[in-house]
């Protein structure tokens, strides 16, 4: 179990320097370009089969127990030590990473985004994958800040060079958001450090540890200076505004990632790390994080519903980033109340999002490559009206926009089930994090002030009714296609019963208007998009397969490690 985690963490970093090499001969195929995207396929593959591995040996009865674990010294003068293992909290983070990380790759090797050397593509996807997993898996303070770090650069060039419009201003100002917020970030984790004498996460997380050295003064610097920087990353309002720019710019395997992993390393660093080690400074600042939340939780969805709207020229990609801010919010909200089940809700909502952001994300870029647009305005658009049937006098619109349940129904019908499962309705994933998240609002921890957690818990339910109005909004305008006037239409067709209106030159009733085909799933977007939506509803159906290994390890963190 000790190589397992070594070897996942450490297989995409060795698999980033091959791809950068010439290919073998023999493994060519028909070109290097699609040697070295198979490359990316085998090396995320064997990656997920090896955190599976890990899963299937997880001991199960004792979840809160840090498992896998290696601990060496690294650099002994100060104390940083190569410290690796993973619990209930990390373990579903790392699965999730390791999934995600290879359906993109297998994506990819089928539909490359239009930009630069494949070479360049796949080892970047593969050092953001072992960045992103060492985030998951180190116990080391400086550690969890290089892995948190090493990101950055990865999906920076990813977006600038294989992005679509604005891609230069997009990456440069996700990097500058993030960077400076990290700068702070590490600031409060050298406080950390210096005045409790370890970098050592597991032992800071101990009630009896270095920790007893950290003043309240220290903990309330430190949980502000940390908070600041994984308050970028997850992304909190006000601090969310590159998010938006960043997941429009980016190519659909940037989205995907972006969505589903890289916003899940700020909320993972508040439980790891604000939570346990600084408790006295995060009771401190919880309301204040609640009430942001809940802030963002409305902002999203008000934000969505501007740009859902008819005329109001929205993008479908963009408006899923900004609701990406709304469902984080959840995520914020639930650890804010610093109970089990708040924090248990956060890191089921956590899964949640990965899963069902990722799918949209996957299906929004697939969209947009089939019409040439994600404008909403363009995707719903009408042309005119056909009639219903043969010789009958009604007129039905004729779509010329996406209006995918009559050009590619089981698109629609996947993009339909992805945003039902957004809005949080029962028996899907979504629906357990959020309402655990609100529960644990109902009665947050003891010290914090319950009628601002009751009127904050009411913000984000008013939240879910709001998301609920701009996703099924979305399905109508892009399933279903725009509107024309029917009534106009039925008094045209009653005053030319015989439908010669606009009749075939026989005489007959005109013939309908032949829509334009699209595609519909592909064999490869069936492969990569599928997990998700089956892991949506397994996840939904049976949340104690998760919860089981979150709330024995939630428990002991929010204890002090008893």
């Amino acid at each position: 179990m000790q190589l397992l985690l070594a070897g996942i963490v450490v297989l995409p970093l060795v698999g980033a320097l091959a791809a950068l090499l010439p290919a073998p001969p023999g493994l060519r195929g028909k070109n290097p370009d699609q040697a070295v995207l198979r490359h990316g396929v085998t090396v995320t593959g064997v990656v997920l089969a090896a955190a599976i591995a890990l899963a299937v040996g997880f001991d199960h009865a004792r979840p809160a127990r840090m498992q896998a674990t290696t601990d060496l010294s690294w650099i002994p003068a100060l104390d940083i030590r190569i410290h690796l293992g993973v619990d209930g909290i990390s373990l579903p983070l790392v699965v999730l990473t390791a999934l995600l990380t290879f359906l993109c790759a297998l994506y990819s090797y089928f539909h490359m985004p239009a930009g630069p050397s494949p070479k360049a593509f796949v080892a970047l996807l593969l050092t953001l994958e072992a960045g992103t997993l060492a985030t998951f898996a180190v116990l080391d303070l400086m550690l969890f800040f290089l892995a948190f770090e090493m990101v950055l650069i990865p999906m920076y060039f990813l977006i600038a060079r294989w992005g679509g419009a604005q891609r230069q201003a997009a990456a440069w100002k996700f990097i500058l958001y993030t960077l400076l917020g990290s700068v702070v970030m590490l600031l409060g984790l050298l406080l950390i450090g210096v005045k409790s004498g370890t970098f050592d996460m597991v032992a800071l997380a101990t009630d009896n540890g270095p920790k007893a050295q950290l003043s309240h003064t220290v903990q309330l610097l430190a949980v502000l200076a940390i908070g600041i920087g994984l308050a970028v990353k997850s992304p909190m309002w006000p601090l969310h505004s590159w998010l938006p720019d960043a997941h429009t710019a980016a190519p659909t395997v940037g989205s995907v990632l972006l969505a589903g992993v890289l916003l899940k390393m700020g909320t993972y660093g508040f439980v790891r790390i604000a939570l346990p080690i600084t408790p006295a400074g995060m009771h401190t600042f919880a309301p204040y994080l609640a009430a942001l939340a809940a802030v963002g939780i409305l902002y999203g969805s008000l934000a969505c519903l501007a740009l859902v709207r008819k005329g109001a020229g929205g993008d479908l990609k963009r408006l899923i980033a900004y609701s990406s801010v709304g469902h984080m919010g959840f995520v914020l909200l639930g650890i804010a109340t610093m109970t089990p089940t708040g924090v248990n809700g956060a890191l089921f909502a956590n899964i949640a999002h990965g899963l069902i952001t990722g799918l949209l994300f996957f299906l929004v870029g697939a969209l947009k490559d089939r019409t040439g647009s994600t404008d909403l305005d363009t995707l719903a658009r009408s042309a005119g009206v056909r009639p219903a049937a043969s010789g009958a006098a009604a007129l039905l619109p004729a779509p010329s926009g996406a209006a995918l349940y009559a050009r590619a129904p089981r698109f629609g019908g996947l993009l339909a089930f992805g945003a039902v499962a957004s809005l949080g309705i029962p028996g899907l994933a979504g629906f357990w994090g959020e309402m655990l998240a609100m529960f644990g609002a109902f009665r947050p921890a003891a010290g914090l002030s319950r009628p601002a957690f009751l009127t904050f818990m009411v913000m984000a339910g008013l939240g879910t009714l709001l998301t609920a109005a701009y996703l099924l909004l979305v399905v109508r305008r892009v399933c279903m296609g725009g509107t024309v006037d029917l009534a106009g239409a039925a008094v045209r067709g009653a005053t030319d019963p015989a439908g010669t209106s606009g009749a075939a030159p026989d005489g007959g009733p005109a013939p309908s208007p032949a829509l334009p085909v699209l595609p519909d799933l592909a064999r490869y977007e069936y492969a990569a998009w599928s997990p998700l939506a089956a892991l949506t509803v397994l996840a939904g159906l049976w949340p104690a397969a998760l919860l089981g290994l979150t709330d024995p390890a939630v428990q002991q963190l929010l204890g002090g490690g008893k």
